[in-house]
């Protein structure tokens, strides 16, 4: 086995980081932005640059801790574009990028989340405060307006009942390593079915699991409309009929009215999750074509 080179892998880490990051922007998913659609105060060219300045941060984890990479991450992603286009990326892939080097995801994620410390929490509260995203309303119990008394992994769990990201701190990333990793690394031909792969995912997370940031901007009421709408996407049509394409085509639309207030935003930030850790420990090359190709479904 060839000696060890941190700085190679390093880069690979990199690599990974920002091909997960872009990829997810790129796929034409249901209500998101992507290269053919923008939000009125957010664009694919926002999702891009924001890739480009947190890899190299990201990538630095397992020397600067967590939550730093979080803050320092959230910060630059201030810098370049201005607005908060990946906290929740952000949450999630920094405890996967603190692997160590060899040691598989979903072997090593239980360390890292039981090594999270109350300064993690308390440089992650600055990132939230910092990046404002919307719809956090206030808790009783370590509320981000706050200073956290308690370790990293203890406040996610206080939120884990309503947020899926936070869940996957409690649950050692199991929807991003036991759903999200096997289903893209099931894939025939990623390089070439990379789009319908996102496409699918996001509409079966969707449909097992209310999208985070649809409950807080509307209500739960909406999220679960939201995840019907998903589920009967799926049950719409085999693969690559007409009648998936227009079922599909109504459920962006439908995502996308009353200002895109239902962007299923925590949804995408799993899939980029799911894409870095494909890339990592599911044998998936990171060099895709990087263009919306052919039909979504």
């Amino acid at each position: 086995m060839p000696p060890a080179d941190p700085q190679n892998d390093r880069q690979l880490l990199e690599d990974q980081i920002r091909a997960a990051c872009i990829l997810e922007a790129t796929a034409r998913k249901a209500g998101n932005v992507h290269p053919l659609r923008s939000f009125s105060d957010l664009t694919y060219d926002d999702f891009v640059g924001s890739a480009n300045v947190v890899a190299p941060i990201l990538a630095r984890t397992a020397e600067s801790g967590v939550g730093l990479a979080v803050r320092d991450a959230v910060a630059a992603t201030q810098k370049r574009v201005g607005r908060n286009t990946n906290l929740g990326i952000m949450l999630l892939l920094a405890p996967l990028a603190a692997m160590p080097h060899g040691v598989r995801l979903v072997d090593g994620i239980e360390a890292v989340l039981a090594g999270l410390t109350r300064r993690d929490a308390e440089l992650v509260y600055e990132a939230i405060r910092l990046a404002n995203p919307g719809g956090l309303g206030r808790v009783s119990e370590q509320d981000i307006a706050e200073q956290p008394t308690q370790s990293l992994r203890d406040v996610m769990a206080l939120a884990a009942d309503r947020d899926l990201i936070a869940r996957q701190y409690v649950e050692n990333f199991s929807l991003v390593l036991d759903f999200g990793l096997p289903y893209l690394a099931r894939t025939t031909d990623f390089a070439q079915h990379w789009e319908p792969a996102i496409v699918g995912l996001q509409l079966e997370i969707m449909a097992l699991h209310a999208d985070s940031l649809i409950v807080r901007k509307c209500g739960r009421e909406v999220a679960d409309e939201a995840s019907q709408r998903a589920r009967a996407v799926l049950a719409a049509a085999q693969p690559g009929t007409r009648q998936a394409q227009e079922s599909l085509i109504e459920f962006d639309l439908w995502l996308r009215a009353d200002g895109n207030k239902r962007n299923p935003g925590t949804t995408a930030d799993l899939i980029a999750a799911s894409l870095f850790a494909a890339f990592r420990d599911g044998g998936i090359p990171t060099r895709v074509i990087p263009q919306p190709l052919g039909p979504l479904l």
